[in-house]
């Protein structure tokens, strides 16, 4: 009874996470879009407000004892921190410059851009499958790009530059996890506030600090709480993510994100009234399967590769048990050594020589 209310209770655990990251990444996305349609807030500023807050929600989150921080070298993550602003700073200027849809579909050229970046620069090899699924997701996103009819340079600069950005970032960061033996969350806690600082620095030079859309323009009350929201969103993204990628498995993640991936779409289409052409949909349609595609592939090797390892390991421990048992047997049937000491033992001599028995019994001489 026990143990079915504790499997009941963590059901219930992940069920509320899951929904807390579906909620917070379709919100993200809508929130963000609703603040530079209607107050025109910059971009720049908000990216900065989203990286201070996830500091400080990570700052409590560290008090109430979620996670423990690990100490790291400042020098080892500045490039990390510099590719972490320009992928959350250009990722939102794609959203501000694009339609939601053409947005959601630019971002799916990251699994591009990556295994291209690995296979170039770290030499890594893919199977061919995954390499043919690469295929369907990028004419997919061709296609919806060039039927587009909010199709604009500018968008499409911001979307190059957020995908190949976002791809540096992510293997940086598998990099870094591996080399510092910290998690993401680890990471993120060093990461926001320094992405904070350079963003601080550089904000000035791109965008207005008073008047009219300036950072301390005249904004409204809703549109100053709706900022606030949007950061305190951005940060329930970051550790709902590290919550689910923790306590349930790689399938279900890869599964949920597909999930979130079309209703960020339909939910474009119906609150922002972004117009849908058949050969948009029918791009939309292509790069989800390629990506359903991809992921099919990559859990199935990554399940062989975990089943290989597990049959090694199996394989060598009874290899080990089988030795042990070997060496036992031969110790039990070997015949126990004879006692030879008393045979090497040296007899006992005595320092003044054996006695003379003539000359105790004055015998022989006379």
């Amino acid at each position: 009874m026990a143990d079915r209310l504790f499997g009941f209770s963590a059901n219930r655990r992940i069920v509320a996470g899951l929904l807390v990251n579906l909620l917070s990444s379709i919100c993200i996305v809508f929130i963000n879009k609703w603040i530079y349609v209607h107050y025109g807030f910059p971009n720049m500023t908000l990216t900065l407000v989203h990286f201070v807050v996830t500091w400080l929600g990570l700052y409590i989150c560290n008090k109430m004892d979620i996670f423990s921080p690990k100490s790291l070298p400042i020098r080892r993550i500045v490039w990390l921190a510099l590719s972490f602003c320009g992928f959350v700073a250009f990722t939102n200027l794609s959203l501000q410059n694009n339609s939601i849809g053409t947005y959601q579909l630019a971002k799916a050229m990251t699994t591009p851009v990556i295994i291209l970046i690995q296979t170039t620069y770290y030499k890594k090899t893919f199977s061919t499958k995954i390499k043919l699924t690469l295929v369907p997701i990028t004419l997919g996103v061709i296609l919806n790009s060039y039927y587009d009819v909010r199709f604009n340079l500018l968008g499409t600069v911001f979307a190059s530059l957020g995908v190949l950005v976002t791809s540096l970032y992510q293997v940086w960061v598998g990099a870094k996890q591996h080399e510092l033996q910290v998690n993401s969350m680890q990471l993120l806690y060093y990461q926001a506030p320094l992405s904070s600082g350079f963003l601080l620095c550089i904000v000035p030079f791109f965008e207005p600090l008073t008047g009219d859309g300036g950072i301390f323009g005249p904004w409204s009350l809703p549109a100053l709480l709706t900022v606030l929201f949007s950061g305190v969103v951005a940060f329930l993204v970051n550790l709902s993510i590290y919550w689910i990628i923790g306590n349930t498995s790689a399938v279900t993640y890869n599964m949920f994100g597909h999930f979130k991936f079309c209703i960020t779409l339909i939910g474009g289409y119906l609150l922002f009234h972004d117009p849908l052409s058949f050969n948009q949909a029918l791009g939309i349609l292509c790069t989800l399967a390629g990506i359903l595609s991809y992921t099919h592939f990559k859990l199935a090797e990554q399940e062989e590769r975990m089943r290989m390892k597990k049959l090694t390991l199996d394989i060598n421990e009874r290899q080990e048990q089988e030795d042990y048992q070997e060496m036992m047997q031969s110790l039990a049937q070997r015949p126990a050594p004879a006692n030879t000491n008393r045979e090497r033992r040296p007899r006992y001599q005595h320092p003044k020589g054996a006695p003379n028995a003539d000359l105790i019994f004055k015998t022989g001489g006379r």
